[in-house]
């Protein structure tokens, strides 16, 4: 059984939430019913599901009053063996995407607060102006991934101790053993493949196969495509798949920014904004926008059509290169532009799972890019990453003109500090 993170969470939210219903987004397939039906029936007397997607019979439940006692007199006819045990019962809405009443509904749920609930599911379908109301101050939001590097380490046998002491290296900013710097690097690259889909990884633990793990990421992709055949409009389909499919393309450009014309010949943000709008809805990629000048706080400076696209699982990344770019990430033979960008998004996937809100940072003479920026205690911290050991132009330029308190190299070398330039392995990136 895959261990999460988000299962703490869930239990702080039961035991500190007042009036209150959770709300948690993120792609399918990430593992999110999995996790709170195992919540639902490990911390609560009675447990009942409601799936908008597989029963849309259970949006009925929804029409009408939308009052508290009538949801629930609802539920008890459409739900089978449904049983109300008052403070002691989890209603998990799963789907609530395809039910716009339901997630309309949370505020008089969190209002009556007899029972405990929690809906899940994407942005997808949830256009606002389908929507009678958002249940704004009635529901606290979590965003959830799929597992991220240290739960991938848990997951293949590393267990917390022996990651607390990589992080004790870290914290001393003292070189790893060669020969542990080499597994760890040996588990990054696995990662790089594998990804943290649960589905995956479970499919890679069962039977130690790469190209069977990569026939279930193709699987998984072909449900995506089923779902921008469910959600989005005939002529939104193609727009959408053509955007997600050129992420490879525009990671492989020396500058990764995105750029239309990469999409297609004729390409521009007219045409395609709405498709990558779906896909940051649907969880699928998220934005990383470049900044006019790094200063704090850096979402005031924020260039909004200048941005870079990422997958959110660094697995289906990889699956959209084929599994001979998969095979020679394993290997480390793989070289050029492409790998710079596969690792930009390597290291975007380890940070925005530790809740970073990133940015970057290319100077109007493309003369400076620094991957990735965040805020810290008032400073603006860069992070320079480089899939092998190189020199670091713009980022010595960057500590030069701005001088941040420290910034942060990563590389595929070894621990090292030089002033306030801090150079750690990629692994290390899940202790910034």
């Amino acid at each position: 059984m895959l261990k999460r993170k988000i299962y703490h969470k869930l239990l702080d939210w039961k035991n500190t939430k007042s009036q209150e219903c959770l709300l948690i987004k993120g792609a399918r397939q990430i593992g999110k019913t999995f996790i709170i039906e195992k919540f639902g029936r490990e911390h609560y007397g009675s447990y009942i599901y409601l799936n908008f997607y597989e029963h849309p019979e259970y949006k009925e439940i929804f029409l009408g009053s939308l009052e508290a006692p009538e949801i629930y007199k609802r539920i008890s006819l459409y739900v089978k063996n449904a049983q109300f045990q008052e403070h002691n019962t989890l209603i998990f809405l799963d789907e609530i995407q395809d039910c716009p009443n339901a997630r309309t509904a949370l505020k008089f749920l969190a209002l009556d607060n007899r029972y405990d609930v929690i809906a899940s599911g994407s942005l997808l379908g949830l256009h606002y102006r389908e929507m009678p109301s958002i249940p704004v101050g009635y529901e606290r939001t979590m965003e959830m991934f799929s597992l991220d590097f240290e739960e991938f380490l848990w997951a293949m046998g590393k267990n917390q101790e022996a990651v607390h002491g990589m992080r004790e290296y870290f914290d001393r900013r003292e070189k790893v053993p060669a020969q542990l710097h080499e597994q760890f690097l040996s588990l990054l690259r696995e990662y790089l493949i594998v990804g943290g889909m649960p589905e995956v990884v479970n499919t890679f633990l069962k039977t130690n196969n790469y190209q069977e793990a990569s026939a279930t990421q193709r699987k998984i992709m072909e449900s995506y495509q089923e779902d921008i055949k469910h959600y989005a409009s005939t002529p939104m389909r193609q727009k959408i798949s053509a955007c997600y499919t050129s992420i490879p393309r525009q990671l492989a450009k020396e500058y990764t920014k995105f750029q239309y014309k990469v999409v297609s010949k004729d390409g521009n943000a007219r045409r395609y904004e709405n498709a990558l709008n779906w896909l940051v809805d649907a969880g699928m990629i998220k934005l990383c926008f470049n900044v006019s000048t790094p200063q704090f706080p850096l979402v005031a400076y924020e260039k909004p059509e200048q941005f870079k696209v990422y997958v959110t699982d660094i697995g289906l990344l990889t699956s959209l290169y084929g599994y001979e770019t998969q095979a020679a990430l394993v290997k480390n033979t793989l070289s050029g532009p492409a790998k710079g960008g596969i690792y930009e998004n390597l290291v975007f996937d380890m940070l925005i799972k530790r809740g970073f809100s990133l940015n970057y940072f290319k100077n109007d003479k493309n003369t400076q890019e620094i991957e990735f920026l965040y805020g810290k205690d008032g400073h603006v911290i860069p992070i320079e990453v480089k899939s092998k050991n190189g020199a670091t132009l713009s980022l010595n330029s960057f500590l030069s003109e701005y001088a941040p308190p420290f910034a942060y190299k990563l590389i595929s070398g070894n621990l090292g500090v030089h002033d306030t330039k801090i150079t750690l392995p990629l692994y290390m990136a899940i202790f910034l």
